[in-house]
C-alpha cells in the first residue's frame, strides 16, 4: 500500500468505504427544541473565512484527502438536456473516476465516487449502467427543484424511484414551511416522505440559500432530522446561493447537537458551486474540526458535485507526475 493510500484508507473488493451505522429513526416533534436553535452570524461568519488559511494539507496528505474527497462524490447530471447516454457515461466515469496508471500509483486501484445523482426519469438507466458495481443511484425526487408539485404525486415520484433501483432519495423541502414558520407541517411532510423511502436513505435538501436566517437554517436541520433524515443537504444545486462553509458550520452544528441528543449519526451533504479541490479540502476540514474523522467517509459525508472530480483528478496528476495537465483531458463522459 503506497503512503497515499494508507492515508486515504483502504477499499473493499466491491470499492465501498461503507461502515454501517444504525439509521437515523427520527424522534417525536420536539419542536421547542427545534426553535432554541442559535446561530452567531458574524461569529460563524468569522469562523468560516479563517479556515481555509488556517487548515492546509500538503504532498502526499493532499493526496489522500483528496482522494477521500473522490469516494464522498455524489457524482450529478441534472439538466434539462440529459440523456441515456450522458447517464451511461457519467456512471463509467463514477465507477472509475480516474485514469487507472493513476489510481495505481496512488494506490488505491478499486477507488469509486459515493454514489451517481440523476433525475428520477434517469434511474433506469444509471441502475443498469452501475450493475455489478458499489455505486448506488441516487434519485432526486418530490418535484425538484421547487418542490411544489401536489405532494401525493412527490410520494409516488419517491416510490417509483426506489422501485427502479435507487438506493438513496434526495427529497426536497417545502421552504414555504420555514419561511411561514409552520414548523410542524415541515416536519410531517419530511417524516411522510421518510416513510415513502422504505429502505432507501433519504437525503433532505434545505435550499439554505432561500431560507433567509442562518438560524433558521439550523431550525430546519433539526427538524428534518427529527422527522428521519439520515441526511441533510444544503441545496438543490438550483438556487442563487448554494453550499458555502457559514451554512455549513449551522448544519455541522446541528447535526452534532441531534447526535449528542438521541445517539443517531446523520450525514450531510454540501451540493451546488463546489467545483474545485481547495474548496473541498475546506469543506472536509470543517467537517473533521466539527464531528471527527468518522463523517469523512460517504456514508455520513457526501459532495453533491459534477465538476469538481475533474479538478481533483488534475492534482492527484500534478501529484504523481509533477505536470498540471490540461482540464479538458480530464472530462466527465
Amino acid at each position: 500500500m503506497t503512503d497515499t493510500a494508507h492515508h486515504a484508507g483502504t477499499r473493499s473488493a466491491e470499492g465501498a468505504l461503507a461502515l454501517h451505522e444504525p439509521r437515523n429513526e427520527g424522534t417525536a416533534p420536539d419542536l421547542d427544541w427545534a426553535l432554541d436553535a442559535r446561530a452567531n452570524q458574524s461569529a460563524i461568519e468569522r469562523r468560516a473565512a479563517t479556515l481555509p488559511s488556517r487548515r492546509s494539507v500538503k504532498k502526499e496528505w493532499q493526496a489522500a484527502w483528496l482522494a477521500r474527497a473522490v469516494s464522498c462524490i455524489d457524482l450529478t447530471t441534472l439538466s434539462g438536456d440529459d440523456t441515456p447516454g450522458r447517464v451511461r457515461r457519467l456512471c463509467a466515469k463514477a465507477a472509475r473516476p480516474m485514469r487507472q496508471d493513476l489510481l495505481d500509483a496512488i494506490g488505491l486501484p478499486d477507488l469509486t465516487v459515493g454514489a451517481v445523482c440523476v433525475y428520477h426519469e434517469m434511474v433506469p438507466a444509471a441502475v443498469e449502467a452501475l450493475r455489478g458495481t458499489n455505486v448506488p443511484v441516487a434519485a432526486v425526487s418530490t418535484g425538484f427543484p421547487a418542490g411544489l408539485s401536489p405532494f401525493d404525486l412527490r410520494l409516488k415520484e419517491i416510490e417509483r424511484s426506489v422501485a427502479e433501483g435507487a438506493r438513496e432519495i434526495d427529497v426536497v423541502i417545502s421552504r414555504r414551511h420555514v419561511l411561514t414558520r409552520d414548523w410542524q407541517a415541515l416536519y410531517d411532510e419530511t417524516r411522510t416522505m421518510r416513510e415513502a423511502c422504505g429502505e432507501a436513505h433519504m437525503k433532505a435538501i434545505l435550499a439554505t440559500g432561500e431560507l433567509g436566517t442562518l438560524r433558521d437554517v439550523a431550525r430546519a436541520s433539526r427538524v428534518a432530522m427529527m422527522a428521519g433524515a439520515d441526511f441533510i443537504k444544503t441545496s438543490t444545486g438550483k438556487e442563487a446561493v448554494n453550499a458555502t462553509l457559514p451554512v455549513t458550520l449551522v448544519m455541522l452544528r446541528a447535526i452534532r447537537d441531534y447526535g449528542e441528543r438521541t445517539g443517531f449519526k446523520v450525514g450531510y451533504k454540501p451540493a451546488g458551486g463546489i467545483s474545485k479541490a481547495k474548496d473541498a479540502l475546506s469543506y472536509l476540514a470543517l467537517v473533521k474540526d466539527e464531528l471527527g474523522d468518522r463523517w469523512l467517509r460517504p456514508d455520513l459525508f457526501r459532495f453533491g458535485a459534477s465538476s469538481l472530480l475533474g479538478d481533483i483528478e488534475r492534482q492527484i496528476e500534478h501529484f504523481v507526475t509533477g505536470r498540471y495537465s490540461a482540464a479538458h483531458r480530464h472530462a466527465m463522459g
